[in-house]
């Protein structure tokens, strides 16, 4: 279920004017939509970056359709893809016959998983640990991938940071997040709202996903963890892992307030 998209659940009606027809019950089974909205982009580079220097293995959790994963095979680095989602893993399953690689792909949940080996780099890319609403879930997810990971191995993530503004928004008011081409749907564009539970740092709101001029053709339920910058590296310490580096960006740049995203690459704490 990687991606750059906020954890998406089962939609409820926001108003009566929406089709019920319309309302998608999980995003991850349209895997063909969620690849047309959100390509991998700037994360590739990053992570194969990372991939090359561990050439003894790469385990990548929340690995949705394989797009990460399946050309991180193809460079020849050896990859394990797990994730919860049957059909995104059977459209990665799909991308690495087609792509001609072989990438070993397991279904399971990142909080709680034992594969019987371990890895030289672990990743969780595209705000996909933002799946996990609670500090005990992402503990546990922590503690696993510690447990997955070799003596000298790298666990690496990257989440957002936290904008307050966009917390503080009208839960009964639409913000636009993307508009992007596609060869399969055409044109999308995704407006949102935003409910922000400040006691469970969690915002939940809807997307409303247009396709060309059917507007909101998809209407999908959105719960998005927050984890802020002064409580991540305390999460880590409670699964026995620190900070090696924090980046503002995939391009490394330094971490400072006004960085959109938080990049970490972690090892297990001595």
């Amino acid at each position: 279920m990687a991606g750059i998209a906020p954890t998406l659940n089962p939609t409820h009606s926001h108003g009566s004017d929406l089709n019920e027809a319309l309302m998608v019950s999980d995003f991850y089974q349209h895997p063909d939509l969620y690849d047309a909205l959100l390509p991998v982009g700037a994360h590739l580079p990053f992570y194969s970056a990372l991939a090359r220097q561990h050439p003894e293995g790469v385990l990548e959790l929340a690995c949705g359709t394989g797009q990460l994963a399946v050309p991180i095979a193809g460079s020849g680095v050896p990859i394990v893809g797990l994730d919860r989602s049957a059909a995104m893993l059977a459209t990665a399953r799909n991308r690495a016959t087609a792509a001609g690689v072989t990438c070993d792909l397991v279904e399971g949940d990142m909080r709680a998983f034992d594969l019987g080996q371990r890895f030289g780099l672990v990743f969780i890319a595209r705000n996909s640990l933002l799946h996990l609403s609670s500090a005990e879930d992402i503990v546990a997810a922590f503690k696993a991938v510690r447990n997955h990971l070799l003596p000298d191995g790298v666990f690496a993530f990257d989440v957002f940071n936290p904008d307050p503004s966009i917390l503080a928004r009208s839960k009964d008011q639409r913000f636009p997040v993307m508009t992007v081409d596609t060869a399969t749907f055409g044109r999308l564009t995704v407006e949102s709202t935003h409910d922000y539970d400040a006691a469970e740092q969690t915002d939940r709101g809807t997307w409303f996903i247009s396709a060309g001029d059917e507007r909101d053709k998809w209407v999908v339920s959105v719960v998005v963890r927050s984890i802020f910058p002064q409580e991540l590296p305390l999460l880590l310490q409670a699964a026995g892992l620190r900070v090696l580096n924090r980046f503002g960006s995939l391009d490394k740049s330094p971490f400072g307030s006004g960085s959109r995203h938080q990049v970490c690459v972690c090892q297990a704490a001595a």
